[in-house]
């Protein structure tokens, strides 16, 4: 038998964040300033006969966190619930809140817990060097995957420092 024979090197790099991210609106902002400044230099390319942007949204993830709470404000209950877009999110809060057969059932008053929201997005990028990498955004931490170049995690770091919410 032959051995496998390593082709590339492939690394992973993560900031672990001071502080959460304080919320969707800031987080959303985030990301949608990454995918529309380009901050990080990538460029469209084409695959499988498709074109794409230089950044791209590929996946992303909200949790909203509700406890249940009694008359002495003890908590009685919890529930997470997870959305695939803001919007959904937003809606399913507000569902949450209003189901009076969940409130009954619980024996308690549904409240927020957006300190306990869970945000992640992950955004494709091509590099001007034809690599692809990932970049993962979520409420403690961003995480560069997949990329060989050193000079990519650099460009992001210097990009993520002068963002006050990475520090």
């Amino acid at each position: 038998m032959t051995d496998f024979t390593q082709s590339t090197n492939v690394k992973s790099a993560v900031r672990k964040l001071a502080e959460p991210i304080a919320d969707i609106s800031a987080f959303n902002a985030m990301i949608q300033s990454v995918i529309l400044n380009n901050p990080f230099g990538c460029v469209s390319y084409m695959s499988s006969g498709a074109s794409h942007p230089p950044v791209e949204k590929t996946r992303e993830v909200y949790t909203a966190k509700i406890v249940y709470q009694d008359e002495d404000a003890k908590i009685v209950g919890r529930a997470a619930d997870t959305y695939n877009s803001i919007a959904g999110f937003n809606a399913g809060i507000a569902a949450i809140i209003a189901n009076t057969a969940n409130t009954t059932a619980h024996s308690g008053t549904p409240a927020h817990n957006s300190d306990g929201d869970g945000y992640s997005a992950t955004l494709k990028c091509h590099d001007p060097n034809g690599e692809l990498f990932y970049v993962n955004f979520s409420r403690q931490q961003v995480t560069i995957s997949s990329y060989e170049d050193d000079g990519i995690r650099t460009r992001i770091e210097t990009w993520a420092d002068s963002v006050p919410a990475l520090n």
